[in-house]
């Protein structure tokens, strides 16, 4: 897997923190590692049901964990600023249309 270079923003455009970034990366990775677990255990013709309904409860928990990291990243760093910057109703207007699939 090739790496992709870092994108280009336009100026004053709002990037993930750092940490925040890290944090949901370290949490995708998990969520990958027990997935892999789930896609092996079912090549198994001895799989069995309850085992792969944990690692599955276990993906949710980390990809639920990864969206609470990104939320409150965003939250901290561009809707509690969003009145500074005076695009108050357009970072509301964002995040309620990215929020859609919840």
């Amino acid at each position: 897997m090739t790496a992709n270079p870092p994108p280009v923003h336009a100026p004053g455009h709002l990037c993930m923190p750092e940490d925040a970034r890290k944090r949901a990366a370290r949490r995708l990775k998990i969520a990958r590692g027990h997935l892999d677990s789930i896609v092996t255990m079912l090549d198994s013709p001895d799989a069995y049901c309850v085992d792969v309904l944990r690692q599955l409860k276990a993906v949710q928990g980390a990809l639920s964990g990864a969206g609470e990291v990104v939320l409150r990243g965003h939250l901290e760093a561009h809707v509690a600023t969003a009145s500074t910057r005076g695009d108050s109703v357009e970072i509301v207007e964002e995040l309620m249309e990215a929020l859609k699939y919840t």
